[in-house]
């Protein structure tokens, strides 16, 4: 906790500590909250069908075909959550850290490819370097 200062009040309420996960991208934020606010009014829906046929009233029948309605809307909420993330990684790239295999498969073609180019340099320093096609300079 933070010092006490003479009122013997601490200084400080609370400690930032960094995020281990970064937060959600808005469009994914917004699906899920709408999700979540679907679900629960399907739930709640399906709570009040089910009193309401415990007690034998004429809303039983409405409320138990708008329950399965939510039911349906609430599963394509969840839906659109998942594909909404998917959309968003594929636009904007997942960080992603590469295998050991895959990094040791580009050092070796980034090597060769370094290699060819210095043997072709050096090819053309030879070329230019030469004596035009004559064998001797006479």
């Amino acid at each position: 906790m933070g010092t006490a200062d003479e009122t013997g009040v601490p200084g400080r309420l609370w400690v930032e500590e960094p995020a281990i996960r970064r937060p959600m991208p808005d469009p994914v934020r917004t699906a899920a909250v709408r999700a979540v606010i679907v679900t629960a009014v399907t739930l709640i829906q399906a709570m009040t069908a089910f009193l309401f046929s415990l007690t034998g009233s004429w809303l039983a029948f409405p409320m138990v075909l708008s329950s399965v309605g939510s039911t349906v809307v609430a599963t394509w909420a969840v839906l659109d959550v998942w594909v909404t993330r998917q959309v968003w990684n594929q636009r904007h790239g997942v960080v992603s850290v590469p295998s050991s295999t895959a990094r040791q498969l580009r050092r070796e073609r980034r090597r060769a490819r370094r290699t060819a180019r210095a043997a072709a340099r050096e090819a053309a320093r030879i070329r230019r370097r030469g004596t035009g096609g004559r064998l001797s300079e006479a």
